[in-house]
């Protein structure tokens, strides 16, 4: 079966696996670690990715990385790339250092983003790296300590996994640091990095007669999810290239679509970027952040800039807005 082609959007959630070929050693050392999270904080820093969980064993790497308006690809090619010519060059070898190709499983943030969090940094005390829990709570090569307040990693998103777990931020980490110890029990988890979910039978064809055959579509090997997170990820993700370049072409900018906004709502342009609570300029702001990350492509950080807010509130606005266009039946512009 040829490989399948990697579903990503804006927005997407990834649980990437880098696996050493045959099983090999990718870090022989601490300077090996460091030059790998050096150029993982420059390419997030380049892609405007987030990272919300990451741990770094010998022979293998798990990260948790959100896309912004880069697809992933961009920043593992350069990450993957730049460490694979400095690893063979430092250790007088030559040949592949990565096992095929990275995997990469887009996971339904609400089913499975704090599991997957927990999975990954716990990592090293399964593969023995680490003795006990306090011992992960200080091991320098995973995001566990940064989220328990050990370490200071400026390119991990600390707060938007922290501020699932309390208000404030040592509630927050006491909750985490319980959450995680309960997670010892579970073992290795096979389903969270896609090996409990039923293969794809091979693309999009076999993806529309299996659902015209009425049978019951779980899973993707690329999907960690329902089957109704798996359709509604397949049809975004081939939809979402022709609408964003048909509308570039046509030449919207953020500026004309704040405009049609407004008049959506009857409310000026410059209303969508004042800090006001009110229903409507939440209601037209969570619309803008749909259109402008989905239909027209923007970046998290370029709609954030524009409208002076996170990249958070972007994203999160851009979630509401797709409810609210889906209850009411709303329609992006036909014309600027």
């Amino acid at each position: 079966m040829p490989r399948q082609s990697r579903i990503d959007f804006p927005g997407a959630l990834h649980h990437v696996i880098i696996r050493g070929i045959n099983r090999a050693e990718i870090f022989r050392d601490n300077h090996d670690r460091t030059r790998f999270v050096t150029l993982l904080q420059k390419g997030l820093e380049k892609t405007d990715l987030d990272c919300y969980a990451w741990a770094l064993i010998p022979n293998h790497v798990h990260l948790l990385l959100r896309t912004s308006g880069n697809p992933l690809t961009h920043l593992m090619r350069s990450m993957l790339t730049g460490y694979a010519v400095y690893f063979n060059r430092r250790h007088k070898r030559t040949g592949y250092l990565f096992q095929n190709r990275y995997k990469s499983i887009l996971c339904d943030e609400e089913a499975y983003l704090l599991q997957l969090v927990r999975y990954i940094h716990l990592n090293p005390l399964r593969s023995g790296l680490v003795r006990d829990m306090r011992t992960l709570s200080v091991y320098p090569w995973s995001g566990h300590a940064v989220l328990v307040g050990k370490r200071d990693v400026p390119w991990q998103n600390v707060d938007a996994i922290l501020r699932r777990f309390g208000k404030t931020v040592s509630k927050a980490r006491h909750n985490y640091s319980l959450f995680v110890r309960r997670g010892i029990a579970e073992g290795q988890r096979s389903d969270l990095t896609g090996g409990g979910l039923i293969r794809s039978a091979g693309g999009w064809q076999e993806l529309r007669e299996l659902r015209k055959g009425g049978e019951r579509w779980r899973g993707d090997e690329r999907i960690l999810g329902d089957g109704n997170f798996v359709e509604k990820a397949l049809q975004v993700a081939q939809e979402n290239l022709s609408r964003k370049t048909s509308h570039k072409a046509a030449g919207w900018t953020l500026d004309i679509l704040s405009k049609n906004v407004a008049e959506l709502f009857r409310l000026e342009p410059g209303d969508l970027k004042n800090g006001k609570r009110d229903t409507a300029l939440s209601r037209a702001r969570a619309i803008f952040c749909r259109w402008a990350t989905f239909e027209l492509g923007y970046k998290l950080t370029e709609v954030a800039d524009y409208l002076n807010v996170t990249k958070e509130a972007v994203f999160y606005g851009s979630r509401r807005g797709e409810e609210i266009i889906q209850k009411n039946h709303i329609k992006f512009p036909e014309v600027i």
